[in-house]
């Protein structure tokens, strides 16, 4: 392949996209972004942007008959358009048929159950009633989830109670059994067309207890060895077995008695990798280029223990982005600061991200909470 001649596509044009666009860049491509938001992140990196909705089909056609190569930062997009494209001879990445999957967290677990992928127990119902009616046969707690549009921890609302029972949703939901565990951890997988996968260090997560984001993430997790090798083989059988092209996040559970049990993925790069960019020798977004470019994967190796802290707006803050504390947080040594460019700041809208590397992850963290503690996002 040519590179200076391969057009690439990326659905969505927020930080992802953008952080996507700073690795494309070296690769020389010619780059096209679709976003609706006509001040996305994406929009003056690139010179061919279109302002446009990822959900409408002939929107999405349109803009995918420009391009070789078709690829995401968002799942919630037409899949109708994307089979379609397919069909034509564009290389959508990952593939719509996975996309389809995915969107659909119902599909995902029937997914797992059917490839033998552990994962909550759980079952699926059309409406409230029907989310009632498990609850009191089963007389446990639960998390539902919306089958479709859920995001960033939007359409998830924990049932334990009757009280919180009034509050189901009355909508297609997946019921999951309510999982006792000590560790939320990740790890991103990445597979090419020849069939040639790389995996990265487990990474453990800490979410924000208000929002459902993760806000403080570290690599690598303390885990075993053993644990931390099984929670990998676990990721690359996600993938193998979904045969998808490009780089996959797969978040999961760890119990109190070390058991792993999927919780959910996403095909494209994620929060959980941010770290990768100053902390490994490839970053997710090079490594999701190699990967759609059907390039060798890159070396996945954590050269430095780091920290990934989340930047979220103030609660209560809705305005144009103020940021406080940036040049105290810029003296410490080893703090990589990325901010997205988004011009309002929103209660806990994802604004960016700081990474911290330190060869002792004990100071790593320490440094982390400096940052936590000194660098703010919030508005007038």
């Amino acid at each position: 392949m040519y590179y200076q001649s391969t057009t690439v596509g990326i659905l969505g044009g927020g930080q992802l996209g953008k952080m996507l666009i700073q690795e494309a860049v070296s690769l020389n491509l010619e780059l096209f972004v679709l976003d609706p938001d006509e001040h996305a992140p994406c929009k003056h990196l690139v010179e061919h942007f279109t302002c446009g909705s990822l959900l409408d089909y002939e929107t999405v056609y349109n803009f995918g008959k420009q391009v070789q190569i078709l690829t995401i930062e968002i799942e919630h997009v037409n899949v109708e358009a994307l089979f379609q494209l397919e069909k034509e001879g564009v290389k959508v990445y990952p593939q719509p048929k996975v996309l389809q999957m995915v969107q659909d967290k119902g599909e995902q677990k029937l997914f797992y159950q059917a490839n033998q992928i552990p994962t909550a127990p759980f079952f699926l119902v059309e409406n409230k009633l029907a989310a009632q009616k498990v609850w009191a046969e089963q007389g446990k707690a639960f998390m539902q989830k919306l089958r479709k549009g859920g995001y960033d921890g939007k359409g998830v609302t924990k049932l334990s109670n009757e009280q919180q029972l009034i509050n189901a949703f009355d909508a297609p939901c997946v019921m999951e059994k309510l999982i006792d565990f000590k560790k939320e951890i990740a790890v991103i997988v990445c597979r090419n067309a020849n069939g040639e996968t790389a995996v990265y260090d487990v990474v453990e997560m800490d979410f924000n207890p208000e929002q459902n984001l993760v806000e403080f993430l570290q690599m690598p997790a303390s885990l075993s060895k053993s644990i931390a090798a099984e929670a990998q083989r676990i990721a690359l059988k996600v993938i193998n077995d979904c045969e998808m092209i490009g780089i996959l996040a797969v978040e999961m559970f760890l119990t109190h008695d070390d058991q792993i049990m999927v919780n959910e993925i996403a095909p494209r790069p994620h929060n959980s990798g941010h770290q990768t960019i100053e902390g490994c020798r490839t970053s997710q977004y090079a490594q999701h280029l190699r990967m759609i470019l059907n390039l060798p994967p890159g070396h996945t190796q954590c050269h430095t223990p780091s920290i990934m802290v989340n930047l979220l707006g103030e609660p209560q803050k809705t305005g144009d982005a103020i940021y406080i504390g940036l040049n105290e947080v810029m003296q410490l040594p080893n703090v990589y600061v990325h901010l997205y460019g988004k011009k309002v700041c929103k209660p806990f809208r994802k604004m960016g991200h700081v990474t911290i590397l330190h060869e002792s992850m004990d100071e790593a963290i320490k440094n982390a909470r400096i940052v936590q503690n000194t660098l703010k996002v919030t508005s007038l």
